[in-house]
């Protein structure tokens, strides 16, 4: 609330209480091509890392609730690891692995892949969450009566995973967008995304007002997709209970 009631403030730097109102930061902010620019990074990087993140999610968690093997609590828990590491931990460990184990230059590929770590883990743990409270019963129905496995997935399993896949997707895009540590040792040269451009310009000359304006908009955009992934997961809960 402090950021957003900043945002409107006539003073230029970090004022409290706001000395005046005024909307011109707001079109400072929109005509900032340095803004603007990282807000398009930040939502390539986002959509891009959670498009991965559901097909990779959908089956891990496929494979981890559907069969039995020997180390699936262990492949459960590298999946999860990310998240549940300290971010700098994380992005060490990734920085470390592009340029000295695999020998990539950090930049916009590196990025995304990252974030895809960490985004994964919102969906598969939605997804499994689904398939236990689901069982396999209709799956194994649709096979005995002749369906393949492609058609039993896309007919049946894909149906009852479409809310929890999408509240999963939501979070994740919510996740990479405002994600800053782990970018700040993943982003290679010349790239920024949003944080990482409030960050920068936050404690420069005159800049403030437009940083406040930027920030109410990330916190805006992280906000309304937890929010709509909460509401999916009432509604999945609500279906559930009927059932």
């Amino acid at each position: 609330m402090l950021v957003l009631l900043n945002s409107f403030n006539t003073s230029q730097s970090f004022a409290w209480p706001p000395t005046g109102l005024t909307t011109r930061w707001w079109q400072a902010a929109w005509e900032s091509q340095g803004a603007r620019a990282a807000i398009w990074t930040s939502v390539e990087v986002a959509v891009l890392a959670t498009a991965i993140a559901l097909v990779l999610g959908t089956m891990a968690a496929l494979a981890l609730q559907r069969f039995a093997f020997f180390g699936r609590d262990f492949v459960s828990l590298l999946i999860i690891l990310p998240i549940a590491l300290p971010g700098v931990v994380t992005g060490i460990a990734l920085a470390n692995a592009f340029t000295t184990m695999i020998g990539i230059e950090l930049g916009f590929f590196t990025l995304v892949v990252s974030h895809a770590t960490f985004c994964i883990v919102t969906v598969f743990n939605n997804a499994v969450a689904r398939l236990r409270r689901l069982g396999g019963n209709l799956e194994e129905a649709s096979m005995d009566l002749g369906a393949g496995t492609f058609r039993t997935f896309f007919k049946i399993t894909l149906p009852m995973l479409r809310s929890s896949l999408l509240a999963g997707g939501l979070l994740a895009f919510a996740l990479s967008f405002d994600e800053i540590i782990v970018t700040t040792f993943t982003v290679g040269q010349g790239i920024q995304t949003l944080p990482i451009w409030i960050y920068q310009n936050l404690f420069r000359p005159n800049q403030a007002p437009v940083v406040n304006v930027v920030a109410a908009a990330l916190i805006v955009l992280s906000v309304v997709p937890i929010w709509i992934a909460q509401r999916l997961a009432g509604t999945d809960e609500s279906v559930a209970a009927a059932h």
